[in-house]
C-alpha cells in the first residue's frame, strides 16, 4: 500500500467533513472545498480520524489513495490555515498594487497589465514590489501564482522579471567578442 495512503489525517475541531458516494466535501473557517470521490479508493471517518483504503489490490488502486489522502489534507490545511504564494518583481520601474479583486502590473510594457483574481483567491501587495496571493484551494493559489508569474519571466541575463521569492535564477554570461 502507498506509505502516504496509510497515514490518517486528524481532522481539527472546526473543520466538518461529509464523505458522499460521489464526493468528500470539507467545511471550515476558510471557505468549503470538495473533490470527486474516486472509485478505486473507500474514505472513511472513524472519531475525527480520515482513513483510506485501497478497494482492491492494484496498482492504480494502490496511487490513488495515497493521491486523495494528500488532496484532502491539502484541503483540511486550506480551510484552517489557508495557503500563499509570495512573488517579487525585479527591474527598474516594476511595480504591482492590488485594488480589491484585481492586480495592476507595471512590468516594462507599454501598458499597465491588469489581471482579475478569481472568486476564493486574495491578493494583497505590502511593497510595491512584492506580491501575496493567499487562498484555501492549494492548486489554485499556486495557478494563480504562476499565471502572474507568466506575464513577464524572469530573464537569463539580468535576471529581471516576476519570480516566486524563493526562486533561484543562474544568470547567463554574455557573449565575448
Amino acid at each position: 500500500m502507498s506509505r502516504v495512503g496509510k497515514a490518517a489525517i486528524t481532522v481539527p475541531a472546526g473543520v466538518d467533513v461529509a464523505i458522499k458516494e460521489d464526493q468528500i466535501s470539507v467545511k471550515g473557517t476558510g471557505g468549503s472545498l470538495s473533490l470527486a470521490q474516486n472509485a478505486l479508493v473507500k474514505v472513511s471517518n472513524t472519531a475525527g480520524k480520515l482513513s483510506f483504503e485501497p478497494v482492491n489490490e492494484s496498482r492504480e488502486a494502490n496511487a490513488m489513495s495515497g493521491t486523495m489522502r494528500q488532496l484532502v489534507n491539502n484541503m483540511v490545511v486550506g480551510v484552517t490555515k489557508g495557503f500563499e504564494k509570495k512573488l517579487s518583481l525585479v527591474g527598474v520601474g516594476y511595480k504591482a498594487a492590488a485594488q480589491g479583486a484585481k492586480l495592476n502590473l507595471n512590468v516594462g510594457y507599454s501598458h499597465p497589465v491588469n489581471k482579475d483574481m478569481p472568486a476564493g483567491i486574495t491578493v494583497a501587495t505590502p511593497t510595491p514590489t512584492e506580491v501575496l496571493i493567499k487562498g484555501a484551494d492549494r492548486q489554485r493559489v499556486g495557478q494563480v501564482a504562476a499565471e502572474i508569474r507568466a506575464i513577464r519571466p524572469p530573464e537569463p541575463y539580468k535576471g529581471k522579471g516576476i519570480r516566486y521569492a524563493d526562486e533561484k535564477i543562474t544568470i547567463k554570461e554574455t557573449k565575448k567578442k
